[in-house]
């Protein structure tokens, strides 16, 4: 099974570990942070819905955890998005989705050449009916774009997509497929432009490939769940896609689920991949 409830096993030699994060709030949980870099020892943390502005991000306190190269977007509210890194990054700016400046992208490039891509896609309300709800709308405007071409893509390039896709795409990404067919995150509006999005650009889903279906695997249960582990109603919202390239160096793929009880933790959890390191 992909889940580990504490420590990650030491990362294969020479490889680079990364891990992505839905933090909901970076200088509520910083503490929670330092714990995460601790037990995972990553080279590259990424975070979504940091809430934090760029002025009052708490950067000074996450180099001192060893992470000084960062690259971070954020507004008021709900958004934010940030790349950590003990290695040096040549930050690529942010690109801004669907018509709206709402910090939901940032990219950077890793040394080797890796070129990497922090996304926050939008959760989308309640109501799955673009018709009916804005937000709705503006999710399915915002996976259309994703699935649109950026620019000259090149297949052969060495990329990587991380973050809360607020998608869950499989049958055994949600508890109940059949029950959820018409909640957001699992509706067919959404699912049919995921997997545009992979066909679009070769991306390869990293947990998917190491731990396929029916495997059931989870990244998200609800704060409205007391008793989130023995209902286990979840559902995998966070992900990590690699080209064709780096998927054939993919060595690990692992759910931090033990992260969903650290006190005062994210509804979600964090995802780490273990990729060996490219040739130049």
């Amino acid at each position: 099974m992909p889940y580990v409830e504490a420590s990650l096993p030491p990362r294969p030699r020479g490889a680079i570990r990364i891990a992505t994060w839905n933090i909901n709030s970076v200088r509520l949980r910083i503490g929670l942070l330092q714990r995460l870099a601790t037990e995972t020892d990553a080279d590259v943390i990424c975070l979504q819905e940091t809430k934090a502005t760029n002025d009052v991000f708490p950067a000074d306190a996450i180099a001192a955890m060893g992470y000084p190269h960062q690259h971070f977007q954020g507004d008021k509210g709900y958004n934010g998005v940030a790349i950590l890194s003990r290695l040096e990054l040549d930050a690529r700016g942010r690109r801004l989705w669907a018509g709206k400046e709402d910090s939901r992208h940032v990219e950077a490039t890793l040394p080797g050449g890796i070129e990497l891509h922090c996304v926050y896609v939008p959760a989308g309300g309640d109501v799955p009916d673009p018709a009916r709800n804005d937000k709705f709308a503006h999710k399915l405007a915002f996976l259309d774009e994703l699935a649109g071409d950026w620019g000259g893509v090149d297949r052969a390039t060495r990329r990587i997509l991380v973050g809360d896709l607020n998608v869950a795409p499989l049958e055994n990404d949600v508890w109940s497929h059949r029950q959820l067919l018409d909640v957001v995150s699992h509706t067919p509006a959404e699912t049919t432009r995921f997997d545009a999005i992979l066909a679009a650009h070769g991306w390869v889903d990293a947990v998917r490939q190491l731990h396929p279906e029916p495997q059931r695997v989870y990244t998200w249960w609800s704060y409205r769940n007391r008793d989130w582990r023995g209902s286990d109603r979840g559902r995998r919202l966070d992900h990590v896609w690699l080209s064709k390239p780096l998927a054939a160096r993919l060595a690990s793929a692992w759910v931090l689920k033990g992260a969903r009880d650290w006190p005062q933790g994210s509804d979600h959890v964090p995802v780490v991949v273990d990729i060996a390191q490219p040739r130049r």
